[in-house]
């Protein structure tokens, strides 16, 4: 039976790949300045919200893809390895604002999530 748990989950990610599609054919079709993963998660979560795909059409595949986020990141970590200036001040910089940023966008998601929920 593994072997049918293995297909679901290679179906899943498939099905969250073709939201990523259809997002990237929008961003080319109306030349949306911004990558194709916004429109297409859009799209995704669209489609969540409207019913039209139950959380666990899809879990399975997300939770694959979570769990092997770290590799989607590898690239970053070699270009960091090629710049050896990063390990000095700029890199401390440069780690400053990913960590401003990355609170910024949280904590703004917050505040949308209890914003939407105390509406919803």
């Amino acid at each position: 039976m593994k072997w049918r748990t293995d297909l679901t989950c290679l179906a899943q990610i498939g099905l969250i790949l073709l939201f990523w599609l259809a997002g990237s054919l929008l961003v080319r079709l109306l030349r949306l300045p911004f990558p194709a993963s916004l429109p297409g998660l859009a799209l995704l979560l669209l489609a969540l919200a409207a019913g039209w795909l139950p959380p666990r059409g899809i879990a399975r595949g997300a939770n694959w893809l979570l769990a092997r986020m770290l590799v989607f990141f590898v690239p970053a970590v070699l270009a960091v390895l090629d710049h050896p200036e990063f390990a000095g001040a700029l890199g401390l910089k440069i780690l400053l604002v990913i960590v401003a940023g990355t609170l910024a966008v949280m904590g703004v998601t917050l505040a949308v999530v209890r914003l939407v929920h105390r509406e919803g």
